[in-house]
């Protein structure tokens, strides 16, 4: 039987050690969900609901342990980790929870004597989500919670750098009572998860990655008649116009940027600066960067902790290195930060400037605390250069006139748009992405559309 190891960037040691499922266990999971699946469809919301909520109570009542793992696993400094749980996670899973029976509900259309008419939403049956490391409880909740309360199975692939997050699950929902079979994790190697989507028994994948593991499972996905929701890359913008608020935006665009090392999905990857404000702008945005402590995370006071990999963090100094050499030029000193230790994880932040779009560092993924940040002349020109991107997903605007930033909001190819904010996912609105960013929706009443089919009931009343 083979193994995964997790890698520990704190310390290169490893942390965790687990089997990968081996094809009985794969066969037993899949044959186990579908018929769970079919009597967990019976229940009541209400059934459902109270098992949710303690599960999610699960994760509160053991966040401290929960954030500690994180640390171990992810880099992520352990002053933020428990946070994960009980500020996201609570949010997002309560959130889906309380508007289940507005979503789920029958859908009425135009009375017609003689005739009962509506749609209902049926549950897909199993459901796999595919859930990454970087936000590995945060990610996977989008879609765990809200299948299990539209009458779903679900089974958890996590990534082999946070197995521990799918055993918390398995552990949550044992001790909120939920039927075996109805949620299931396995460790899984690639190949393996592309045998398991193209078994008849899986009828939906929620996968959250990179473009390149998008493909893959859409590869996998184009041999049934199923679909499945795909979140991946983004290069999100942020546009700071004239009349910003210049305090507030270097606050959180410099957040934006560097919270959790920069490896997040809709975390702020460029910026656009108007030109009458662009050197204030910098000027903050370099002195708030300094302030960052880089450092082992299971230090309270650190505030940015190693990158998750080696490599990941080569990658994004190979950027940087390119970016300078074409022009650019690099704003923080890494002798300002001890613990930057160049062929380990520990990576300095960076800012640079005098970058345009010819550079990779404006116009691929970097997934690392590293930001470019450009002055432009006009709203058209920040909203081209915005729009100039393969990616989709988040995009921010910081004006203090909410008429413009609307109208500049209709104009800019993104998933969500926000004005004076950024790096925020608010569940009771779609979270989605356009162009490489992905497909498919989770979150609010219509991520819920994705994890049930319609099924029309067309009766027609007897007559005497």
């Amino acid at each position: 039987m083979s193994t995964q190891k997790t890698i520990s960037p704190i310390d290169g040691s490893v942390f965790v050690e687990r089997n990968v499922a081996d094809d009985v266990s794969i066969e037993t999971a899949l044959t186990k969900a579908a018929l769970a699946q079919k009597e967990w469809r019976k229940t009541t919301l209400a059934e459902r609901e109270m098992i949710c909520r303690k599960a999610v109570e699960y994760f509160l009542d053991h966040a401290d342990e929960i954030g500690l793992e994180l640390t171990w696993q992810m880099g992520r400094p352990i002053r933020y980790t428990a946070n994960e749980i009980r500020k996201g996670f609570q949010e997002r899973a309560k959130y889906m929870i309380s508007v289940a029976e507005k979503a789920l509900a029958d859908v009425a259309v135009e009375e017609i004597d003689g005739f009962k008419r509506f749609i209902r939403r049926d549950p897909l049956g199993v459901v796999f989500v595919i859930a990454p490391w970087n936000y590995p409880y945060l990610t996977s909740v989008n879609s765990v919670i809200p299948a299990i309360m539209a009458g779903n199975a679900v089974i958890l692939k996590h990534a082999q750098q946070t197995p521990l997050c799918a055993e918390r699950y398995a552990a949550a929902f044992k001790y909120a009572g939920l039927p075996s079979g109805v949620f299931q994790y396995l460790h899984l190697s690639h190949d393996q998860v592309a045998g398991i989507i193209a078994d008849e028994r899986i009828d939906y994948v929620a996968f959250t990655g990179s473009v390149e593991g998008g493909h893959a499972v859409q590869d996998a996905i184009n041999k049934r008649f199923i679909v499945g929701g795909l979140e991946l890359g983004g290069k999100d913008p942020a546009y700071v116009r004239a009349d910003a608020d210049i305090a507030d935006a270097v606050e959180n665009l410099v957040d934006g940027s560097f919270f959790n090392s920069g490896q997040s999905c809709c975390g702020i990857e460029r910026i656009y600066v108007h030109e009458d404000v662009y050197d204030k702008f910098v000027h903050g945005f370099i002195a708030l960067t300094k302030t960052y402590t880089l450092g082992d995370p299971l230090n309270q006071e650190t505030t940015l902790g190693p990158m998750v990999k080696t490599s990941a963090a080569t990658f994004a100094q190979k950027q940087i290195d390119e970016a300078v050499a074409q022009g650019a030029k690099a704003l923080i000193d890494p002798d300002l930060f001890p613990a930057n230790n160049p062929g380990t994880p520990y990576l300095a932040p960076q800012v640079l400037v005098d970058v345009d779009h010819s550079m990779k560092i404006m116009t691929e993924e970097t997934f690392g605390p590293v930001v470019g940040i450009m002055s432009v002349k006009s709203d058209e020109e920040a909203i081209r250069l915005m729009n100039d991107s393969q990616y989709g997903l988040t995009a921010s605007i910081w004006t203090k006139d909410i008429d413009t930033a609307m109208e500049l909001g209709q104009q800019v190819e993104t998933g969500t748009f926000f004005m004076n904010r950024c790096d925020y996912l608010d569940p009771a609105l779609a979270w989605t992405g356009v162009k490489n960013s992905g497909r498919g929706c989770t979150l609010s009443t219509v991520g819920y559309e994705a994890l049930t089919r319609p099924k029309s009931f067309h009766l027609k009343i007897a007559v005497n």
